[in-house]
């Protein structure tokens, strides 16, 4: 199968390991015999534009037009982008983002178009160029059937905004792809029919993420303490993970399990207040680390939390729990739904950070079937999570065909 894959979700060269559920759900994919054509929608900014970021955030970005991880080439298809466009943005006007889409399509077009795809898979509908509205016009244009993955924050956050664009773009797709029920639930409150919805969430690789002796691991990485819990976070360090909360949960462990380490996996926007909050703690930092790192820091905890105040699935849960590791977390969004187990969700509302830690001290006291935990996620491997979504395509195409 032919698939042309538009996506606004993408790993960059800075972060080549970030995103990690597209780059594993299409090496998958080719593995088993597909061709994928990928193209991470991006922006060239003006020199104002991109000066501007620089002082901002301090960083310098890669003008690379590609960037190939596990196999899998990301096309950087960039369009131009001025202050007027920003300007236009800010004032959510629809137009300046239905340009850009056209744009993106003309492009990608004119460049790729020449060769023949079965369908057209777009993931994400985030602004300013949502890739699903891309990927619309594009099917259009080559006549097959699109296909959409929504991943969280874009119908959470953004889809409010611009209600009648999406649901248009969501009712002509064949098939709108849900990572949890919640998010689908989300998405029909704002109007969306859900008649060609299906809910797919996101896996995980086996061969990475897997159980490993604990002691082994905390000493491998620097971490093993002799009588010692251990309680982590991985994720961004950013607002809507609840990490501006973090220490305020981490606290109230510690006063109620005295020998306790905490470990932080991952970056962002808050590491440094957390660094100054968590002074009095026992608390490592990794910062942002590749992927294949990750199992072991996971395997190293007794308790993951993940309070996030939202959240599409939550594939970091699904991961942890392949580990052998228990998770706690909020009862935002599709996390309940990925740990699968009520006795670790905690309500949202108040007191939620006392009530958090107070059953994540309740587990560190009493303990947890590992094995349970991990048979659960069998079902969650990204053999199985992309089989469905192939089904999805011969679904789509076979509807397209009889209709002509």
């Amino acid at each position: 199968m032919e698939i042309l894959i538009l996506t606004n979700l993408f790993p960059k060269p800075e972060k080549p390991f970030s995103t990690a559920f597209i780059t594993n759900r299409l090496f998958k994919l080719q593995t088993l015999g597909n061709t994928c054509t990928v193209y991470a929608l991006s922006f060239k900014n003006s020199f104002l534009l991109d000066s501007l970021n620089r002082i901002k955030e301090k960083r310098t970005y890669s003008t690379s037009n590609s960037l190939t991880v596990r196999g899998i080439s990301y096309n950087y298809e960039r369009i131009p982008r001025n202050a007027i466009s920003l300007v236009l943005e800010k004032f959510n006007n629809e137009n300046a983002y239905t340009a850009y889409c056209r744009k993106f399509t003309h492009k990608i077009e004119n460049q790729s178009l020449n060769g023949h795809f079965d369908i057209v898979h777009a993931h994400g509908m985030y602004e300013p160029a949502p890739a699903g509205l891309v990927a619309m016009l594009l099917a259009e244009k080559i006549g097959v059937p699109f296909v959409i993955t929504l991943h969280g924050s874009d119908v959470n956050y953004v889809m409010e905004k611009r209600k009648e664009l999406y649901i248009s773009v969501f009712e002509k797709a064949s098939a709108c792809i849900f990572v949890s029920k919640a998010l689908l639930r989300k998405a029909m409150s704002y109007g969306y029919s859900g008649q060609n919805s299906v809910v797919i969430p996101n896996g995980y690789d086996p061969e990475l993420f897997k159980p490993l002796d604990k002691d082994i691991v905390r000493r491998d990485i620097g971490v093993y303490k002799t009588g010692f819990k251990y309680v982590g976070f991985v994720g961004d360090l950013k607002l809507v993970k609840r990490a501006d909360k973090l220490p305020n949960i981490f606290k109230n462990i510690a006063q109620e399990v005295q020998n306790t380490k905490f470990i932080v996996v991952g970056d962002g926007d808050f590491r440094k207040r957390i660094e100054s909050d968590t002074k009095d703690l026992d608390i490592t930092f990794t910062g942002q680390i590749p992927n294949p790192e990750v199992p072991r820091w996971m395997n190293a905890m007794d308790v993951m939390i993940l309070p996030s105040r939202d959240e599409g699935f939550g594939t970091v849960i699904i991961e942890a729990q392949a580990c052998g590791t228990c998770v706690v977390g909020s009862n935002n969004g599709g996390i309940p739904e990925a740990i699968g187990f009520e006795e670790y969700i905690v309500e949202d509302g108040d007191d939620f950070e006392k009530r958090m830690a107070k059953k994540v001290v309740e587990i560190l006291k009493n303990g947890y079937d590992s094995e349970r935990l991990i048979n659960r996620v069998a079902n969650f491997t990204w053999d199985k999570i992309v089989e469905k979504e192939i089904e999805v395509y011969r679904e789509a195409i076979e509807k397209h065909q009889s209709s002509k």
